[in-house]
């Protein structure tokens, strides 16, 4: 069952006096439980995909449907609402609130989304544990590595208990066993919980493990493999 669907997507700036195409008709369907990576090279429109299919950006043309939603006709309060709700993101730069310790920074989405606070604590414990940072819960992250950042964001992602996580380049800005040991983390969890996990990427260490890659070029789907 698909649970990303775009039909005819399309997104065009107009920052300068020339518009530039970043996606041009991307019609696609992500099912529940996968593990797939947009490829491509830079500027082939990957980020652009991302941020559509996460409600971060708006698009010029066509749609996104996320588990029967269709995030066009979410206006932004709703909009910000059901991202907090069914969408887990892992950025590059990872993102952590540099004041929260681990444990703080994973709680906070589900501060956001009101939930009491002895479920907050359990849950946030459950998954720092997850990622194998049970003993660096109470550190901040200018106390953790890169990896273990990341980690962190892997957890603070899963906190809101999303229908989906979508990774932009995760492993970016990580040394090779930091890398490594992260995609084995999430490779376990989309094995063990069927979490869907969309990764838009140039590391061949992330395209070897994909179930899937889809191939962009100049904004458009130039290959869709499964394997």
């Amino acid at each position: 069952m698909s649970i990303i669907s775009t039909v005819n997507l399309g997104k065009t700036y107009h920052e300068s006096d020339v518009p530039v195409t970043a996606l041009n008709n991307v019609s696609l369907n992500i099912d529940d439980g996968e593990f797939a990576a947009i490829i491509g090279p830079s500027g082939s429109g990957k980020s652009t995909l991302l941020n559509l299919l996460g409600g971060l950006d708006s698009p010029t043309s066509g749609y996104v449907v996320i588990d029967g939603t269709n995030l066009n006709e979410l206006h932004a309060g709703k909009l910000i609402r059901f991202r907090l709700n069914n969408i887990g993101f892992v950025f590059q730069s990872y993102n952590l609130i540099p004041v929260l310790t681990a444990r703080e920074n994973v709680e906070f989405i589900m501060l956001l989304q009101k939930r009491n606070t002895s479920e907050r604590k359990k849950r946030a414990a459950e998954l720092l544990e997850m990622v194998g940072l049970k003993d660096r819960a109470d550190h901040r992250p200018s106390q953790l590595s890169g990896g273990e950042q990341q980690r962190v964001a892997v957890a603070r992602a899963l906190a809101s208990k999303p229908k989906f996580v979508l990774a932009d380049e995760p492993t970016a800005n990580l040394d090779s066993h930091s890398a490594e040991n992260l995609l084995d983390i999430m490779a376990e969890l989309n094995k063990t919980t069927r979490m869907t996990f969309l990764f838009s990427t140039h590391d061949e260490r992330v395209i070897k493990r994909a179930h899937r890659i889809i191939s962009l070029r100049d904004g458009e789907i130039a290959a869709d493999e499964t394997r």
